[in-house]
């Protein structure tokens, strides 16, 4: 099978992204991640198959449509005895047609799959962009390497397409596949949620040591490799100071290695009740002046 036909499970694709990777790019994400962070803005994300999300504030009701209940053939959608909508998880086989059905995007599935030929059609649509402003692709997730053999077709593809590759990852995969990744890579988004393994898993599902191996990997065996290293401050999990200043303290002092903190947010909290899952993180919030700290700081040490 050539690099071309490959597929992979895709739940959305973005273009002229200014905040994942130099220049204007296209973010490509991909399903299925290893971790389950408390905080996850991408929940659509973390399970491998495609998924059923409704969205009861968007549907327009059984009267006034009730389009999604004329295509499903596996009694998915039913109607309660108070003419709303329910939705079965156990019947539906995630085949789409409410979604397309749906005309005010409260039925969605997401994840689809797509193979690297029809990714990269979308991707080199924007390679005038690219040119002008060096950017280019930069996978996401979830988890790219969760589907490495898709992620890294893509790469390739893309690769000798001349087109700009970076990737967004959490850093809990098989070295040797990491390895294969870095090889392809022109620039590298790494996540360290904290240097505690213990309280990793807590928050995670998953201890930090592979993270971290494969992190000094990369710094040791891809020198020249452009790296940005980010930290999600989170409420509760490694929101102490002395937590991110040991995070940036472990890291190499290199040109080439950037390190940024980014602040929660809960702009995905919505969709957890779309998908029929609970929130974790209660009423959490940001503490703005830590954060305008921390940034000061970080400032300080690279001037």
């Amino acid at each position: 099978m050539s690099n071309n036909d490959i597929t992979g499970i895709v739940f959305s694709t973005q273009k002229f992204s200014i905040h994942d990777g130099a220049g204007i790019r296209t973010l490509v994400f991909l399903k299925g991640c290893p971790l389950r962070c408390r905080w996850c803005s991408n929940p659509e994300s973390q399970h491998f198959e495609p998924e059923h999300a409704f969205n009861p504030n968007r549907c327009l009701g059984a009267e006034q449509c009730g389009r999604c209940l004329a295509v499903c053939e596996n009694g998915a959608l039913k109607l309660t005895a108070e003419g709303l909508l329910r939705f079965d998880a156990t019947a539906c086989t995630h085949c789409g047609a409410c979604g397309r059905a749906c005309p005010s995007g409260a039925q969605t599935i997401y994840g689809e799959r797509r193979s690297v030929a029809d990714i990269l059609r979308k991707i080199e649509e924007d390679d005038v962009f690219y040119q002008r402003s060096g950017g280019g692709l930069t996978l996401s997730g979830g988890e790219p390497m969760a589907q490495p053999d898709f992620s890294l077709a893509l790469l390739r593809a893309a690769r000798k397409a001349r087109i700009h590759t970076m990737m967004e990852t959490c850093g809990h995969v098989p070295t040797e596949r990491f390895h294969e990744a870095c090889q392809l890579l022109d620039g590298l988004i790494f996540d360290v949620k904290s240097l505690d393994s213990a309280r990793h898993r807590e928050f995670t599902g998953q201890d930090n040591g592979q993270i971290l191996k494969n992190l000094h990997h990369a710094f040791e065996n891809f020198p020249d490799l452009p790296v940005t290293v980010r930290t999600p401050v989170i409420p509760g999990f490694n929101d102490a100071p002395d937590m991110i200043r040991a995070i940036r303290a472990s890291l190499p002092r290199r040109d080439n290695v950037r390190y940024e903190v980014l602040t929660y947010h809960r702009l995905g909290m919505p969709k957890y009740g779309y998908l029929g899952r609970p929130w974790l993180m209660g009423d959490a919030q940001a503490d703005e002046a830590l954060m305008a700290k921390l940034r000061k700081e970080l400032a300080e040490e690279e001037s």
